[in-house]
């Protein structure tokens, strides 16, 4: 029995990854890599262009955005199915990419395994992602993310990450002194460790590093009673 060739597209702005996506999927019987591109309107135009099966589509490129792109692809040459590849869990922007006719979401660092199954099933024609797969890329994205978001506080102390928090939240030296029991000194200490450990220049890119990576999930934000 013969098998159809499936004929793929990928697009992402970096080309170390668009070199790894081509290895892996060419690997496969039955793949073949057609076009790339590194900006969404390339992607649009080389969908046009080669008519690929499958079109792989970086969710985040400069300018027109993946999910952007896998509107007008969809669009342009409905017979090809999209799949989004994502580095985060960010679950408004895989809702928006359901909505603009994604076929399938792939998370970057989940393994090969998953976007070659990925490409396969949707090459086939399969429908979108029934809830329960849905609900389990959300899960091991959100997991993917709690782990770099824990890893971005690995070298401080939990002390440490008590006062970071509290800088996040604007306070200074002396609330938050009053607010751990500790001397002003030994607050401007820690936060001076703090911004060594996490590459800060000051308490602003502190605070915006420690709300980037959620420190809220991580210690969660004290009342405002100072204590007896």
């Amino acid at each position: 029995m013969t098998h159809k060739t499936v004929r793929i597209l990928i697009a992402d702005d970096h080309s170390v990854v668009r070199a790894g996506l081509r290895a892996l999927l060419e690997r496969q019987a039955g793949f073949r890599v057609i076009a790339e591109a590194s900006t969404g309107e390339e992607a649009v135009k080389q969908a046009e262009e080669h008519q690929p099966d499958v079109a792989v589509l970086d969710i985040r490129m400069p300018g027109l955005s993946g999910i952007e792109a896998c509107r007008r692809i969809v669009k342009a040459v409905p017979h090809c199915r999209v799949i989004m590849l994502t580095s985060y869990a960010e679950d408004e922007l895989l809702m928006a990419a359901i909505q603009a006719g994604a076929a399938g979401y792939v998370l970057k660092r989940i393994g090969d395994n998953e976007l070659v199954q990925a490409v396969e099933r949707v090459s086939r024609g399969e429908g979108m992602l029934d809830p329960a797969m849905t609900a389990s890329v959300f899960a091991e994205m959100r997991k993917a993310t709690e782990a770099q978001h824990a890893a971005a506080f690995s070298e401080l102390t939990p002390q440490e990450l008590a006062v970071l928090a509290l800088v996040a939240q604007g306070l200074t030296n002396r609330q938050i002194a009053l607010k751990l029991y500790l001397g002003e000194g030994t607050v401007r200490n820690y936060v001076s460790s703090v911004l060594s450990k996490i590459g800060a220049s000051n308490r602003a890119e502190a605070a915006a590093y420690a709300v980037k990576h959620n420190i809220h999930e991580i210690v969660p934000p004290m009342d405002d009673q100072e204590g007896s």
